[in-house]
């Protein structure tokens, strides 16, 4: 059985005197893949921003290989091994790819850069391109390899697919399938895109209200359109 990499209890957090999370419990084993859905507004993105240290808590636990987040700040929890991926897209526009992508090697060699090549090939023909003149689909590859460059062992991924053209949504969804599948990294993807998700998770949160409201596998989800269409809308 695989070990526990992330586990959650009762976390409550928000953003100053606004509770936005409440009692939220769940753990992913290592190396697993976790879809959080919901609708607009039920706390996907701010289960992802406390885990990073981004928002104000107020309780529970959070434990990453064991050791506990919520005591560390946000530079801390990146040492120990969490990488995050924000829904807006965190690049330096005015360096290029390649320099972009320094900045997260930390103390890998310059060599190690190759990966991020390898994993997303525009970013190689692109390397000398300035971060501001890329495309979205392109800007969400950089930001999104310079976190993988840090070799995380969780990575939270913030809608990644937000606004972007098929072709990269696909390009995305299969370097981040390619990632997990090496299972030395397990991913929590927060994503709209119900299909996608689907096909990448193994295990899947629906929150509702600030609160757990759902959890299961895909394919308990496919099966079940009830819940889908209560928890997640019509139209997905």
């Amino acid at each position: 059985m695989a070990a526990t990499a992330l586990e959650v209890s009762g976390l409550c957090a928000g953003y100053g005197p606004t509770r936005i999370l409440e009692d939220i419990s769940f753990s992913v084993p290592a190396g697993g893949r976790l879809a959080v859905l919901g609708r607009n507004g039920m706390g996907k993105t701010t289960l992802l921003a406390t885990l990073a240290g981004q928002t104000r808590y107020l309780g529970g636990s959070a434990k990453l290989d064991g050791a506990e987040l919520t005591r560390l700040e946000g530079s801390e929890r990146a040492r120990a091994g969490l990488g995050y991926v924000p829904q807006h897209r965190a690049i330096f526009k005015s360096l290029t790819v390649e320099e972009n992508l320094f900045v997260g090697l930390k103390s890998r060699p310059r060599s190690a850069i190759e990966e991020a090549y390898a994993l997303f090939p525009r970013l190689r023909e692109r390397r000398n391109n300035p971060g501001g003149k890329l495309s979205g689909g392109e800007q969400q590859m950089l930001t999104t390899a310079r976190a993988i460059l840090g070799q995380p062992s969780l990575l939270l991924l913030d809608e990644p697919l937000e606004g972007l053209a098929p072709v990269i949504c696909e390009e995305l969804m299969a370097a981040f399938t390619s990632l997990a599948q090496t299972r030395a990294m397990t991913i929590v993807l927060v994503e709209q895109r119900l299909k996608a998700a689907l096909d990448f998770a193994e295990t899947v949160l629906i929150l509702e209200r600030g609160r757990a409201a759902w959890w299961g596998t895909p394919a308990d989800l496919a099966a079940d359109p009830e819940t889908v269409n209560r928890l997640l809308g019509v139209g997905h």
